[in-house]
């Protein structure tokens, strides 16, 4: 375009500035103009086009003008300020093509998709139109002959408008983009304080740019208000310059009456002065935002409302979650019951060192099973509550009070504050349950001084302590002791091998002989589980039978131990005498078993083995039972021909009036009266046996007509003397020690005369 061909049609008006505005990155401030860069190599275009559209207005501000005499100069323009609106392109200028590029230039290298190009040329031939509009991101061409001010206004009111709406949807883009940033901010808060700064935080870099606290003083506030349910609501949060408001209630703040108000109206508020967003969840707390507007960086527009809407609704879900996971966190640290912490908050206290060099104490309390059982759980669970109520009166101020346990309590806090006489001192007074019933209760307490250890281990220390002062002295309290645990560990050790050797099928049967004290003759045999390790050597029965019967092993190694000797004693027929028996030690666990009976006889039955071939040993401790039970047991066992032995008589639950209820062939009398090492007043000083032990349970055993059997029988002197006193039986290593299967068989051959 020159200017003979449009200064006719042009309206001359005063100069607009060129110089474009400082670029800002805060969309929602409207700037002044409209920003226009004129590309051509000729002077007098620029000069017209300023002049034809000086002093016009679109869409509420004027034009500002830059100016570029080639494309290289364009180009640095353009990386210099994105923000031109429209761009007027020459196409020839110093290359055929040069305007082309540029457009190229624009949108490949500079990315800038807003800008409005509209191109012109003064030789349309040159560069065809329809192939122009279809290789290149242009929005208008037209010819400079055709540009009057009419048509150039019109084409630049299209531009502009064109662009106003990009800016307006990068501009949300961008707003969504933070918004979905600041929403996965919120997440990250594990508690109520925390999410209300993290919702502050992000609340000032979507309204006030960057978030920073001059930010906020120059451009606005932020307060934040709690309300739970059944309180009055108070400030939660609150900007940099407005802390000394966070805590106080709400109309005591220049803000508050703005916070109440969104707390009534339950919904989201927007006027010329703040913003007010409400945040709800379903578990009874709620917040209310307000935040101050500034004139110069937050609109009113209808867009940024939305826009805040779902940044609130976002938060909505985050605050949900949230509490969500304050209620789940509640529910796996605190005991609902009697409204203490649980183990896992103890352990938590113990893992952060709450009380360092500290003390932690487990109070069990005695007896508490026979109140549950005799009484019913709903007395139980008050008790407990009367326990918890007296415990946190008196340590909650110093140290950590939680139920880890069934009836077990756990308190941790600084030595001066976990004495054991402040513990036992409270059960000295009787506790008010149910109904203001007194109940007078005691507690057993294991306790230990903190090492640099985990809490887990704190209390597994505690627990040890606390096993061992039930044992030695229920009622009060011990101390741990580093080899109580390693006491403990060695057991678990050898229960875990114990298992395995069961399970690998390593453990195995020795038999010893019984015999006929009178004759000499072999009538039966006892079985006796054995444990061989490496070198030849055995665990003693007495070391791991209690540890398989606290292990609950015992049913399943019973069982093998029967079945066992049953097929040992099926493979000595035609070896022994038709009447030889095999005895078989039965605990009182298996024997407590409700189908006992039934899986005797069973093993029997598919053994093939005689009723009458069997010989059942029983301990004293089974009259610890209902003698009704026991002796019904007992009865059906015998009514198929299968014997009944009381193994190690003396030594236990010892009783007349329950030995003369129980249906049995046979009493054991147990070796420490015969072989051990008694008082010498108490024993024949010749053969060490207890004659007037000795006498007395064969006595008993002849009035009820019951067989008798000395166990550990070591010198012949001592056959002679229990063979006077009139014992028909006996076993010991005079005899033989206990074998393995075949060598029994090569001794049973050696001595079956």
């Amino acid at each position: 375009m020159n200017s003979s061909t449009v200064s006719d049609e042009f309206v001359f008006a005063e100069e607009v500035s060129a110089a474009p505005a400082p670029h800002t990155t805060q969309k929602t401030q409207s700037p002044a103009v409209w920003h226009i860069l004129v590309v051509d190599d000729e002077p007098d275009v620029h000069a017209a086009t300023k002049l034809a559209l000086k002093g016009i207005e679109i869409e509420g501000r004027s034009l500002a003008f830059s100016h570029a005499y080639s494309s290289q100069e364009a180009q640095a323009l353009l990386a210099q300020n994105p923000d031109f609106a429209v761009a007027l392109i020459d196409v020839v200028m110093e290359q055929q093509d040069a305007g082309l590029q540029l457009v190229r230039h624009i949108r490949e290298v500079l990315g800038n998709t807003a800008i409005r190009v509209v191109l012109r040329t003064g030789q349309p031939g040159d560069v065809p139109e329809l192939h122009t509009i279809q290789q290149y991101d242009i929005n208008d061409y037209k010819t400079k002959s055709e540009l009057t001010q009419e048509r150039l206004f019109t084409s630049l009111v299209i531009a502009i408008r064109a662009y106003a709406q990009i800016e307006l949807l990068q501009w949300g883009q961008a707003r969504l983009a933070r918004i979905l940033q600041a929403s996965l901010a919120l997440g990250k808060a594990n508690n109520l304080q925390g999410f209300a700064q993290n919702l502050l935080r992000q609340l000032e870099v979507l309204l006030y740019g960057d978030g920073s606290a001059s930010a906020c003083q120059e451009q606005g506030q932020i307060a934040i208000a709690v309300h739970v349910a059944g309180t009055a609501p108070y400030v939660l949060a609150a900007s940099a310059d407005c802390q000394h408001w966070v805590g106080s209630a709400l109309e005591y703040v220049p803000m508050g009456a703005g916070l109440q108000q969104t707390l009534q109206a339950q919904s989201h508020r927007f006027d010329a002065q703040a913003v007010h967003l409400f945040i709800p969840s379903a578990h009874g707390v709620v917040l209310a935002v307000s935040a101050t507007r500034s004139a110069l960086q937050i609109s009113t527009h209808s867009l940024e409302q939305g826009l805040l809407e779902v940044f609130a609704s976002n938060a909505m879900i985050a605050f949900e979650n949230l509490q969500l996971y304050l209620d789940i966190n509640a529910l796996a640290f605190s005991d609902d019951l009697v409204g203490l912490p649980n183990r896992n908050a103890m352990v938590a206290a113990l893992d952060a060192q709450q009380y360092p060099q500290g003390v932690l104490a487990l109070l069990d309390l005695d007896g508490f099973a026979d109140i549950n059982s005799v009484l019913d759980a709903h007395f139980g669970d008050a008790v407990l509550k009367a326990v918890a109520h007296r415990l946190h009166a008196e340590f909650a101020q110093d140290a950590v009070v939680a139920r880890v346990g069934g009836d077990l309590f756990g308190v941790y806090g600084a030595p001066a504050s976990i004495a054991p006489q402040r513990l036992l001192g409270v059960f000295a007074q009787p506790f008010a349950v149910k109904d203001g019933e007194l109940l007078r209760l005691s507690a057993t307490v294991g306790l230990v001084q903190l090492r640099s250890t985990d809490g887990v281990t704190a209390l597994k220390d505690a627990g040890v302590a606390l096993k061992q002062a039930k044992r030695q002295a229920r009622g009060k309290s011990l101390y741990f002791d580093p080899a109580q645990s390693e006491a403990a560990s060695q057991r678990m050790q050898r229960l875990n091998c114990l298992r395995a050797a069961f399970s690998e099928e390593r453990l195995c049967l020795h038999y010893q002989p019984c015999v006929d004290l009178r004759t000499g003759q072999v009538v039966a045999a006892e079985c006796l589980l054995r444990w061989p390790v490496p070198g030849g050597k055995f665990i003693p029965p007495d070391q791991f039978i209690p540890l398989a019967e606290q292990a609950g092993l015992m049913l399943a190694l019973g069982h093998w131990v029967i079945a066992t000797a049953l097929r040992w004693r099926k493979s000595l027929v035609g070896r022994v005498n038709d009447a030889f028996r095999v005895a078989i030690n039965v605990s009182q666990v298996q024997f407590a078993e409700p189908d006992f009976v039934e899986q005797v006889l069973a093993l029997v039955a598919a053994s093939g083995v005689q009723g009458y071939q069997v010989e059942i040993e029983l301990t004293e401790s089974v009259a610890v039972s209902k003698v009704e039970d026991v002796q019904a047991k007992l009865k059906a066992l015998r009514a198929q021909g299968i014997r009944v032995a009381m193994d190690d008589f003396g030594t236990g639950y010892s009783s007349l009036s329950i030995l003369q209820r129980l249906s049995l062939d046979k009493l054991k009398i147990d070796r420490s009266f015969v072989s051990g090492d008694p008082p010498q007043a108490q024993a024949d000083a010749g053969t060490g046996v207890h004659l007037e032990i000795a006498n007395t349970i064969i006595t008993l055993a002849q009035h009820l007509k019951l067989t008798t059997l000395a166990e550990g029988i070591e010198t012949d002197a001592q056959r002679r003397a229990l063979l006077a006193a009139g014992c028909e039986l006996g076993q010991g290593y005079f005899f033989s020690r206990p074998l393995p299967e075949q060598d029994f068989l090569l001794w049973l051959e050696k001595n079956s005369t």
